[in-house]
């Protein structure tokens, strides 16, 4: 068991006395949101075409690098 202590100090009360008050900080309020037109720089097709190329290179620098490094190690 504890012992109860025998500070010289008083407690607080904790409960407020009177309601609590609003905050008194002023602020702007938020801007209004502005639609944003999103664009796209590539038409759909023009985009699915850019994906094609870019796996095709891809692929086609992994399979120069596999040559590579085989006969490099053979």
């Amino acid at each position: 068991m504890s012992k109860k202590s025998t500070s010289p100090k008083s407690t607080v009360e904790l409960a407020a006395a009177s309601a609590p008050r609003p905050s008194r900080i002023r602020r702007d309020p938020p801007p209004p949101e502005k639609p944003s037109r999103l664009r796209s720089y590539y038409s759909p097709e023009q985009e699915g075409w850019v994906v094609v190329i870019g796996v095709v290179l891809f692929a086609l620098a992994i399979f120069v690098i596999s040559l590579g490094v085989s006969e490099y190690t053979k």
